[in-house]
């Protein structure tokens, strides 16, 4: 058996990236070992407000003290690279806002084993269809198109349930020397840190593979 964690955020475009090109490789594999798949949570940052006036270029711009036309021009990069995987990204209708509820609804989708399909929906909503994340109506949308009890995903938004899970995920990133995401840990041995391409997962997998 081959344990896969995997630390990202939400509002993080290369974790979309890197997710969709780790299931690629999965898909590729050529053994029969059983993968197991956790995502664990991280926060690019924890202090970000949810309610936000500015656009991801005023966000990105500020954040690396650069102008609005050198970050329009970092996302045409970040959308051309989605768009050569099947992703559609709608950079303009991005809507900045802190991650942490939906870090904790992820938590409520393990619990019913459906943390795949939750965070591709999160990651859809954020990315490709300009839905504000941090948003309880956007959240119990999202969690009930997958099947989740309506009761536990309200009972969750007006409390703090899960936030002790995600505090770990990250004081367990920032023990480990993780400092960016997505990073994808292999059985606690091996890691590959960005969104690779797909053989740069299938050559961890071989090289477990060999060792076992």
């Amino acid at each position: 058996m081959v344990e896969v964690e995997i630390w990202s955020d939400i509002v993080c475009p290369f974790c979309y990236i890197g997710k969709r090109n780790f299931e690629k490789a999965l898909s590729q594999l050529k053994t029969s070992v059983e993968v197991t798949v956790t995502y664990r949570s991280f926060e690019l940052d924890p202090t970000a407000a949810k309610s936000q006036t500015q656009s991801i270029y005023q966000v990105l711009a500020n954040k690396y003290g650069k102008s609005i036309e050198w970050a329009q021009e970092a996302n045409t990069s970040v959308v051309n690279t989605a768009a050569s995987i099947g992703l559609k990204f709608n950079m303009d209708k991005v809507i900045p806002t802190n991650s942490f509820d939906a870090h904790r609804m992820t938590y409520l989708a393990l619990k019913h084993d459906k943390q795949k399909p939750i965070l591709e929906k999160l990651f859809a909503a954020y990315f490709t269809e300009g839905k504000d994340i941090s948003s309880h109506d956007v959240l119990t949308e999202i969690a009930m198109s997958i099947g989740l009890p309506k009761d536990e995903v309200v009972e969750i938004l007006t409390s703090d349930e899960y936030s002790r899970d995600v505090r770990e995920d990250e004081e367990m990133a920032h023990e480990g020397g993780i400092s960016g995401v997505p990073f994808f840990v292999f059985n606690r041995k091996y890691a590959v840190s960005g969104a690779q391409p797909p053989q740069a997962f299938l050559d961890v997998f071989k090289k477990l593979e060999t060792e076992s």
